[in-house]
C-alpha cells in the first residue's frame, strides 16, 4: 500500500511540473511571436524573454536550450496561430472561389487586426532571412511553400468547378502580391491598401 501510494504521488509531482513546464512555454512563445513580428527572430534571446517576463534563464534554457531553438519554435508557434485565424476558418467553407474569397479576407483581417504587432509575422521575418541559408530560412520557405500551395490548390478547385477561368498558378501569385502590398502599405501608416487589396480580388474572382 506504500509503494502505491508513493507512486501515486510521484506521478501527480511529475504531472504537475510536466503542466507548468507546458505553460512556462506557451507564455514565453505567446511573448516571443509579437517580439519577432515587429524586431524580427534575431531579436529573440533567452535572456531578453525570460528579463520581459520575470522568468529565470535557466526556466526559459530548459524549455528551448540554444538561440535557433527557441526561433524554430517560434516560427512554429506563428505557424499555429496563422492557421487558426486564416486558414482553418477558410476550410469551414465549400470548395471554390467561396474558400478563396474567404483566404483572402481572412488573411486581409489577420493583418489589419494586427494579430501579430508587426503585421503579418511571416512577411515580417521572411524579409530577414530570405537571403540567408540555414534552418530558419528553410523553416520559412517550407511554410511559404505551404501557403502558396493551399492558393493554387484552392484556385484549381474553383477552375475545375467552373468557377474560374485562367492559370491558377498565375491567379495565387497576384492573390499573395496583392495581401502583401497591403499588409506593407499599412505598416507604413497607410490602411487604404486593404480597402484596394479587397476590391481588386473582389474583381479578380467575379
Amino acid at each position: 500500500m506504500e509503494e502505491t501510494c508513493t507512486t501515486v504521488y510521484f506521478v501527480a509531482v511529475t504531472d504537475g511540473r510536466v503542466l507548468r513546464g507546458a505553460q512556462t512555454r506557451a507564455v514565453v512563445l505567446a511573448h516571443a511571436v509579437g517580439i519577432a513580428s515587429v524586431e524580427g527572430l534575431d531579436a529573440l534571446s533567452i535572456g531578453r524573454l525570460a528579463g520581459d517576463l520575470a522568468i529565470s534563464k535557466s526556466g526559459v534554457f530548459a524549455r528551448f536550450g540554444a538561440k535557433e531553438e527557441l526561433q524554430l519554435a517560434t516560427i512554429a508557434a506563428a505557424d499555429e496561430i496563422f492557421t487558426e485565424e486564416v486558414i482553418r476558418p477558410a476550410l469551414a467553407v465549400p470548395p471554390g472561389v467561396g474558400r478563396l474569397r474567404t483566404l483572402c479576407g481572412e488573411w486581409l483581417r489577420y493583418s489589419r487586426e494586427r494579430v501579430f504587432p508587426g503585421g503579418c509575422f511571416f512577411v515580417s521575418v521572411g524579409a530577414e532571412y530570405d537571403a540567408r541559408p540555414g534552418r530558419l530560412r528553410d523553416a520559412l520557405v517550407a511554410r511559404q511553400r505551404t501557403w502558396t500551395t493551399l492558393l493554387e490548390r484552392t484556385a484549381e478547385d474553383a477552375r475545375l468547378l467552373g468557377q474560374l477561368t485562367g492559370d491558377p498558378v498565375l491567379l495565387a501569385f497576384e492573390l499573395d502580391a496583392l495581401l502583401v502590398a497591403a499588409n506593407g502599405r499599412s505598416l507604413l501608416g497607410d490602411e487604404r491598401g486593404y480597402a484596394l487589396a479587397s476590391a481588386v480580388i473582389d474583381a479578380r474572382l467575379g
